[in-house]
């Protein structure tokens, strides 16, 4: 299983009013997070897109474990947990500099067609890109 890390920068308008990072802001980071899987695997979201496909978020689940405050260090750890035809599920981690986990969850996304929406098959689209997802993904 490969998993990606990529370090986030806080800034102080990323906290709440009780001193700690806003919950809403973890969900930007798994978005990097997925990002920077698919760049250290040799692909380009952008390039899907301009191959006329879109890859929305079809489900987001989190969960808060550890608050993270203003100067703590912040990791996300992003893996490919399932590849169907239909669905990929990322699995994630946000970890602090103690590397305790702050933040756990999946986010499962399908590819559809640019123009209408319609669902797609990866496997039949992005053939190479699918096949490196299975040799990469949770066993």
């Amino acid at each position: 299983m490969y998993v990606s890390t990529v370090e986030i920068q806080l800034s102080y308008a990323d906290t709440d009013m009780m001193g700690v990072i806003y919950h809403g802001n973890y969900v930007k980071w798994i978005e990097l997070g997925r990002t920077k899987l698919i760049e250290d695997v040799g692909y380009n979201y952008l390039n899907m897109e301009s191959s006329g496909y879109y890859a929305p978020v079809y489900n987001l689940e989190i969960t808060y474990k550890k608050s993270i405050k203003y100067g703590d260090k912040v990791i996300v750890k992003t893996w490919v947990e399932e590849n169907k035809n239909l669905r990929t599920i990322y699995g994630f981690t946000i970890v602090n500099g103690k590397d305790e986990i702050c933040a756990e969850g999946t986010t499962t996304h399908i590819v559809v067609r640019k123009e209408d929406f319609k669902p797609v098959q990866f496997k039949k689209v992005f053939p190479e890109w699918f096949q490196t997802y299975e040799e990469i993904k949770k066993k």
